[in-house]
Formats: structure tokens, sequence, C-alpha cells
């Protein structure tokens, strides 16, 4: 049967892939690559960019193995393999209670990212809005440009990154086609309520607007009630493509595989697009991820209770040094403001920072628009998925006096 939302997508995203040099945003490294880079350069202790210092859990690693012994090092199914889509609908039904059909609302993806990238390029047309959150993860605006859309955001502000309800309604508009939403939140560390989610639901169902929700960091949910996924809500179960990531949940980031849910429609159109991205990658690690997906809470368990610790030590380090945060509910991140320090303007002083105080933030700044990136310039965020010793030694520096 043909699929009206994958035909209506196909001519706008014929025009983006034809004329990709024409359309192209400004390309380079990202920020967290060229923070990491300035951390090796300057023998910095890098908080920046959110990669975990310890591997995850050694049964997933034997899976990959053993997966690369059993052969399974060709193409993967478009799609993913079955066993991983089988998996992930799994997943879904056993801590929320949606029901996903592996065959047809599930795909594979390489990392998030592209399923967010492959999403956004099916979903958007030029001049089409898309509706987001500052700060955000910088793919996002970098995507939207790509599909010729227009973003407009609503701030979250430091401290406390509330939800500005008026701000979020007078965001919308006729032409909003895409509510990109992330929760929990990168970099703020918000994990959005049942009552501000379904503030963001009836908003787009007034608009008739898809919704698109990246919950790569869903398991690591430090304090408060936990984790509500948008397409539990029945009134945005409908239009909801939900995005998820193994990289995050078993500390894995270099193997790149995550996932879509949805509906059918969504789905299919994304996939319509991913297949022209990368039809298909990390075949053996699909099948670990699998495996991986079907243990119990013990994983996530610990790596919470490690990631509470770590989150605690870098806030009470940071609170000793008189250095002003927010107080991060999940994630991997924390914000701090270093105008303390001298840093008025941390995208063009960090260099400087990092030779000075020996460590590494990424600016806030970079996940900003408009106003929003002077008045954020002191912001930094600094990354807790590290060793004990690490976050004690970057601490140390920051407390130095004068340096």
């Amino acid at each position: 049967m043909a699929n009206p939302l994958v035909e209506s997508m196909v001519p706008y995203a014929s025009t983006i892939f034809s004329e990709m040099s024409a359309l192209a945003v400004q390309t380079g490294a990202t920020i967290f690559s060229e923070m990491s880079a300035l951390a090796v350069q300057t023998g910095a202790v890098n908080l920046g960019q959110g990669f975990p210092d310890a591997e995850g859990p050694g049964f997933l690693v034997e899976a990959a193995c053993r997966a690369v012994r059993e052969g399974h090092n060709q193409y993967a199914p478009r799609a993913g393999i079955p066993e991983l889509r089988r998996a992930i609908a799994d997943h879904q039904r056993r801590y929320y209670d949606l029901e996903v059909d592996p065959d047809s609302q599930v795909v594979v993806t390489v990392g998030a990212t592209e399923a967010i990238a492959a999403a956004i390029l099916a979903l958007v047309a030029p001049g089409d809005e898309v509706v987001t959150f500052e700060p955000f993860y910088d793919s996002y605006p970098a995507m939207v440009a790509r599909a010729g859309g227009v973003l407009r955001t609503v701030r979250l502000r430091f401290p406390d990154h509330a939800l500005d309800e008026s701000a979020l309604a007078a965001a919308f508009s006729d032409r909003t086609r895409v509510v990109l939403l992330n929760t929990p939140h990168n970099p703020t560390g918000k994990v959005f309520t049942a009552d501000e989610l379904a503030v963001v639901a009836d908003l787009a169902r007034r608009h008739d607007a898809w919704i698109v929700t990246d919950e790569v960091y869903e398991h690591l949910v430090l304090d408060g009630p936990g984790h509500v996924p948008m397409a539990t809500l029945p009134e945005a179960a409908d239009r909801t493509l939900t995005v998820s990531s193994a990289g995050k949940t078993f500390s894995m980031t270099g193997w790149k595989v995550g996932w879509a849910t949805g509906p059918a429609e969504l789905v299919a159109a994304t996939l319509a697009v991913k297949q022209w991205l990368t039809f298909t990658a990390s075949g053996p690690f699909q099948y670990a991820v699998a495996d991986g997906l079907t243990h119990g809470d013990e994983w996530y368990d610990t790596l919470v209770a490690e990631l509470r610790a770590r989150r605690d030590q870098l806030l009470d380090g940071l609170a000793a040094a008189g250095i002003p945060t927010n107080h991060p509910a999940a994630t991997y991140f924390a914000i701090a403001d270093l105008s303390g320090l001298g840093v008025r303007r941390a995208l063009a002083q960090l260099p400087e920072f990092a030779r000075e105080r020996g460590v590494v933030g990424v600016p806030v700044s970079a996940f900003h628009t408009g106003e929003a990136v002077e008045e954020t310039g002191s912001l930094v965020r600094l990354a807790f998925c590290k060793s004990p010793e690490l976050l004690a030694e970057g601490l140390e520096r920051l407390a130095r006096p004068g340096a």
C-alpha cells in the first residue's frame, strides 16, 4: 500500500540530495571535536566531550566478539537485524507499556544522530518550521538548515531551565511542521515532566505537527520520578517518532547503534531517507545490542549509581570553589558559570583558559542562537561521566587561586 507521507517526502528529499553543495551549511569540526583536540594540545583535563572513561558491560563485549566469530560481518538489513528490532520492541513494552511492531515500527540507525538527521530530512520541506528548545544538541540546527527548514527556539534558562509555556506557544505557527524535543535534555540535564510534555503535545496536535523525541539518556535519570516518553501520552502517540541509542545506555558510544520507533508511516519515511545516508552499519554490534537489551535492570542500576556519585562529586567540588552550577537530574553533564574565573565569552576564551587552568569544557553558547549566545557566554558544560580521579584533578585545577 502506498504511504502518503513517504510519497510527499520524495520530491523535496530528492532536491536536497541533488543540490547538497548549494544547500550546504557551514562545515567543519563540531564543538565537541574542537574541545577534545584543545584538551590534547594543552594537556588539559577533558571534561568536554561526553564519552565515559570506563568501558561498558563485559557481557556486551563478549556478545560482539561472538557475533564477529559467528560470521555476522556482512551488510545487515537496511531496517536493522530482526533480532535487534524485536529486542527494541520488547524494551518499549517492558519499560513503558508501549506496543511497537518490530517489522514496521522500528528502524535501526547509525547512532541517534543519524535517526534525527533522517527524520528531519524526511519530514521537513523548505520553509517548514521546526520548534526546539535551546540550548540544543548541535546537530539539530545543522539538519534543519540542510532540509531548508526554519528553526524556532524556546529558551531553557540557567540555572533551573524551567519551561516557559507562553514562549513555547508563541514559537508555533501555521508553518510548524516538527517539534524536536530532547528529554532527558543535553546539555542541561533537565527531565521534562509528564505535565510539561502534555503542553508540548497539545500544541503539536493543535498545529498538526510531528514530534521527534531524542531520548538517548532515558536510562540515565539520577533524581526524581524518572523518564516519561512522549509516546506514552495518548494525545501524542500517533504523531511521535522516538529516538534512542545503545551508546549512552551501555556506555558504548563508539558502537554507533541507535534506533527510532513510532507510527509505521513515520518510520517508513525515516527509513526512506536513511537508506541514502548509510543504508546499514554496525552488523556485529547490532547482535550485541540485541543481547544487551534482553538483560534486566542490573546494568542500568549500577551505571546510574556511579553517575550520581560522580555528579555529586563534581557539583560539591564546584560549590566549594564558589562556582555556581545547575543541578542536573539526568545525563552526563552539569552547567557551570565560570564568570567568577574571568570567563565572559567562553567560545573565544577557552583556549587561553585551557592553557592557564588546565581544564576544558564545552561553551554553552555553542548550543544557542541570537542574543542568547552573548547572554550565555560565561556558561560551560562539564561532563561528569569520567573517573573520580580525573574529576578530582579537574576540580583541583579549577579551585587554584589566581591561575
